[in-house]
């Protein structure tokens, strides 16, 4: 039972991390002139992105710290400071420059870009997804990793679900609802970045957990 609670705290934290109705307005904007075959396509396309991105990070991530000389506790406060950035951001209904800078964002309006960049990387699959996924992944071995993958694989999923449906998802909710959807997921990812960095900082500093 507590290796199911913490997938599913994982699922959790990785949909907040991903929030794909934060996208929805970016990917209305981007395939407004678009085909209804093609609109599918490419949901189906940077969903498929996200999870590929996000698994590689699953099983090299740990990897590559290792390769940089940082330690896992340093980079949980490291990417608990970016969680908490990009869930400031959220709570004001904002992508936030962690996601997506300024200049991204209007290539991405203007069509100047494929779609999957920057709507895959770095709006969905960015510094927070990247660093969360690599921090569920410390735990254990290979049926560990796998079973994060497949919950990847979930949030995937929900992701691709939302993004293909877009139009209707705004038509339904509108930006007021789509806003409260990504401030409640914020509020969700504050609390989730404050909790990893104390584990972080507890195992750097063994003295603060006394």
């Amino acid at each position: 039972m507590g290796a199911l609670t913490e997938y599913l705290r994982f699922v959790v934290t990785l949909t907040a991390v991903v929030d794909p109705f934060l996208a929805v307005p970016f990917f209305l904007a981007f395939t407004q002139t678009r085909a209804a075959e093609e609109v599918h396509r490419l949901a189906r396309v940077v969903a498929l992105t996200v999870f590929a991105v996000l698994a590689l990070a699953t099983f090299f991530g740990e990897a590559l710290l290792a390769a940089i000389g940082a330690s896992l506790p340093a980079f949980r406060v490291g990417g608990g400071l970016v969680l908490l950035l990009m869930a400031l951001a959220m709570l004001n209904a904002q992508a936030g420059g962690v996601r997506q800078s300024q200049a991204e964002a209007r290539e991405l309006e203007a069509g100047e870009v494929p779609g999957v960049v920057p709507l895959a990387i770095p709006l969905l699959a960015g510094p927070g997804a990247i660093s969360t996924s690599i921090i569920a992944a410390e735990k254990g071995g290979l049926g560990h990793q796998a079973a994060i993958v497949v919950c990847i694989a979930l949030v995937c999923l929900v992701s691709w679900a939302i993004l293909r449906r877009a139009h209707q998802i705004e038509a339904r909710l509108g930006t007021t609802g789509l806003n409260i959807a990504t401030r409640i997921l914020g509020l969700l990812l504050a609390a989730m970045a404050v909790q990893t960095m104390a584990d972080g900082l507890k195992a750097l500093f063994p003295g603060l957990a006394g």
